[in-house]
């Protein structure tokens, strides 16, 4: 009996061992630790790449842009910046890194300007890879890319000669989600055969972009068709905004335009929503992805370069262990015999 005079309760019914549990013990783990994620976006200037993503995140990343002048764009190079920023959401935290990537495609050359983010992409690789082949594995930040949302203008006929490019030099490093930026510029035919035109120069010239999981068949009706509706809308066509206007009595953040009002948050205007279900629905596969597919095939030829198989790095790790332990065992065994030692000598003999 505990002081308040209650029995603390333990199951104890007929074939009941309590694995069920498991799952509660695995969600408490994570919301306690929290999650990490990384974004990066691509695209070119102009394109709303950082209104979306204060808009997806309700965050102020990017408070002041400059915007460069048409001669700086002659010569610019595409440059990283990574801003991370902690959310939290009813007790779950998420530390999100948004990796942006001004000045790619400004440049009259644009031949090599996803060099830079392709070394970027491999140098967090190798990042986590030192640090998963280290002692302390304990506490590893994963700045790894898990999503690249590849933005893409509304104003051409379909993907540009640098977009393939793009999408091919990457696919094989990470998930690449298209997205369609400023889609009120139109209309919603306009629209639909973008859409498919993008869809159809994606499968002419071989590139894999993020597949969506089916959904499991024990999964309720509801998700299935959430499922279905978001690998139908691919490539997304979305719009951002981060000023409030007042429709009909209520605050929803819109453009506000002489026609009318575009919704951000109605999916009878835009795909934002669908956007963000897919983003949080999905993000644990993206990490997964990244994880299973990219990083292991970033490791298999990161060890391939040094010319030994993964087994004999593994081995030699073992061995390398293996080693110190007996030299720090040797180093004891000494200390314990000069000690001893000293013990056992006489106080006046010197």
């Amino acid at each position: 009996m505990s002081q308040t005079g209650e029995k603390v309760k333990f199951s104890d019914s007929a074939g009941y061992v309590g694995f069920a549990n498991l799952p509660n013990q695995v969600h408490r783990k994570s919301v306690k630790k929290g999650f990490e994620f990384t974004l990066m976006v691509v695209g070119e200037s102009g394109l709303g790449k950082s209104t979306l993503i204060n808009s997806l995140f309700l965050t102020d990343l990017y408070p002041e842009r400059y915007v460069p002048g048409a001669a700086e764009k002659i010569e610019r190079t595409v440059q990283i910046e990574a801003s991370t920023v902690e959310i939290e959401e009813r007790g779950v935290k998420l530390r999100l890194t948004v990796v942006d990537t001004p000045g790619y495609g400004d440049a009259i050359n644009s031949q090599d300007c996803f060099k830079t983010i392709i070394h970027y992409i491999d140098n967090q690789f190798e990042r986590y890879l030192h640090d998963e082949s280290g002692l302390n594995r304990r506490h590893i930040i994963d700045n790894r890319v898990h999503c690249c949302f590849y933005f893409i203008s509304p104003f051409g006929h379909g993907l540009k000669p640098l977009d393939v490019e793009f999408m091919k030099a990457l696919h094989g490093k990470v998930n690449i989600v298209p997205v369609i930026a400023k889609a009120d510029t139109l209309t919603l035919k306009e629209r639909e055969r973008l859409k498919r035109r993008v869809l159809d120069e994606i499968a002419e010239h071989g590139i894999r972009i993020y597949q969506l999981p089916d959904a499991d068949s024990d999964e309720d009706e509801e998700f299935k068709e959430q499922t279905r509706v978001l690998k139908a809308s691919i490539p997304f066509a979305v719009i951002g905004s981060n000023q409030l206007i007042e429709v009909k009595g209520k605050k929803i953040r819109g453009r506000l335009y002489p026609w009318g009002v575009v919704e951000v948050e109605n999916p009878e205007h835009n795909d934002f929503l669908k956007l963000r279900t897919m983003l949080v629905t999905h993000m644990q596969d993206l990490q997964e992805v990244t994880q299973d597919l990219h990083y292991e095939n970033f490791r298999s030829e990161r060890l391939k370069r040094t010319g030994k198989p993964v087994e004999e790095v593994v081995m030699d790790k073992d061995m390398i262990l293996q080693q110190k332990e007996a030299e720090l065992r040797r180093m004891q065994e000494m200390i314990a015999q000069m000690q001893a030692q000293m013990r056992m000598k006489p106080p006046g003999d010197e």
